[in-house]
């Protein structure tokens, strides 16, 4: 009979009554003023979906109406007389419908800022790699710290659980630890920057454009057209050529002269070379030297600055001086060395002959003694 009295009294369902009212107010009131701000930030941002105003807007959107209507409650439960009991529980009711709201806020601002570096709402050229393992290591610590406070606030000893959570971590990063190598070196490739898509890079015997840059591997197109896929921790562990960085070109040819070529003319070669580097568009002179007595020319060494990053410029500009030295050198009369030997015939005494184009070794030669011609041996 005591328990129907209590049900029969008055001021239980008045309480009850006050509650469920106010909880409709609050709500309605909650929900308004959230809907209004939301569609007024986002109207001030229409224009500008990179601006603060649109962020705050978005990550108000992500407000939970089931949550909206717990703080409701709760707080209509404050204008009722409630037991003491009631009141502890309460406090840690609150604090688990404000840790999820607070977690789903924060989840929803950073799937936006990495969204936006991807597609490069923020002005800067950003790895989607990158990016998306920063995002989902910040949501992991995120909901993991909303998770342990969670457990913590209702009274559970969350110290075994973190031990064994670190513990286990241990294991896996031991059985997986080549795939996190590359992981990392992802990461380290999104950090440090040393290429980006559509670089051009020289690294072993590997010359291509970067296509993809993955968790696990580097995806490479190379000049031959076949598709080249290396792991990240490999790439990094090599010496990488970055050309598209590269701003100039310096370059360093060799050209040889014949030696019946007088030093006076040997002293307009080198003059002449310069004035026709000077010459050419995008170059820049540096030096030109008779650099050496070689075997069968005169050597020169030509240096000069491509103000080029293209190497199709740079083999045209090259193909401009040759022919430009080519023309200069007869016009001084002066001509390219060409491989040059002496043969020296054994027996009878016969005039030396010189020979352009024969291999290096002397070659030796026995005189037949009926007086007919030499056999070469």
């Amino acid at each position: 009979m005591e328990q129907w009295n209590i049900w029969l009294n008055r001021d239980i369902w008045l309480n009850v009554a006050i509650v469920l009212v106010a909880t409709a107010l609050i709500y309605s009131v909650l929900r308004t003023l959230v809907n209004t701000l939301h569609k007024r930030l986002k109207a001030g941002s229409k224009d500008r979906e990179s601006s603060w105003a649109h962020f705050i807007a978005m990550v108000i959107g992500r407000t939970n109406r089931l949550l909206l209507l717990a703080f409701s409650l709760l707080l209509a439960l404050r204008l009722a007389d409630l037991p003491l009991a009631w009141q502890g529980a309460l406090s840690h009711t609150w604090f688990v419908a404000l840790a999820l709201q607070v977690a789903l806020w924060v989840d929803t601002g950073v799937r936006l800022w990495s969204r936006s570096l991807v597609m490069g709402k923020s002005g800067g050229h950003y790895n989607p790699v990158m990016t998306t393992i920063m995002s989902i290591m910040i949501l992991i610590v995120v909901w993991s710290v909303m998770l342990l406070s969670i457990l913590a606030n209702l009274g559970v000893d969350i110290t075994a659980l973190v031990a064994s959570l670190g513990v286990g971590g241990i294991a896996v990063a031991l059985a997986v630890q080549t795939v996190l190598s590359d992981v990392f070196a992802s990461l380290s490739i999104g950090v440090d920057k040393p290429f980006e898509i559509g670089d051009f890079v020289v690294f072993g015997e590997v010359a291509g454009t970067i296509e993809h840059i993955g968790l696990k591997t580097t995806r490479i197109r190379s000049l031959s057209g076949e598709q080249v896929v290396c792991a990240n921790a490999d790439l990094l562990r090599q010496i990488v050529h970055n050309y598209k960085r590269m701003d100039t070109r310096r370059i360093v040819f060799k050209f040889g002269i014949n030696y019946d070529t007088p030093s006076d003319k040997v002293r307009q070669v080198a003059n002449k070379v310069g004035e026709i580097i000077r010459a050419t568009p995008k170059t820049r002179f540096d030096r030109a030297h008779f650099l050496g007595f070689d075997e069968s020319q005169l050597t020169f060494e030509v240096v000069y600055i491509v103000l080029s990053s293209d190497y199709n410029q740079y083999m045209d500009v090259q193909q401009e001086i040759n022919l430009q030295l080519l023309d200069a050198l007869r016009e001084l009369d002066v001509r390219f060395a060409l491989p040059r030997r002496d043969l020296r015939l054994v027996g009878e005494k016969m005039p030396v002959l010189k020979v352009a184009g024969l291999p290096q070794q002397t070659e030796r030669a026995d005189t037949a003694s009926d007086g007919r011609l030499p056999r070469f041996s």
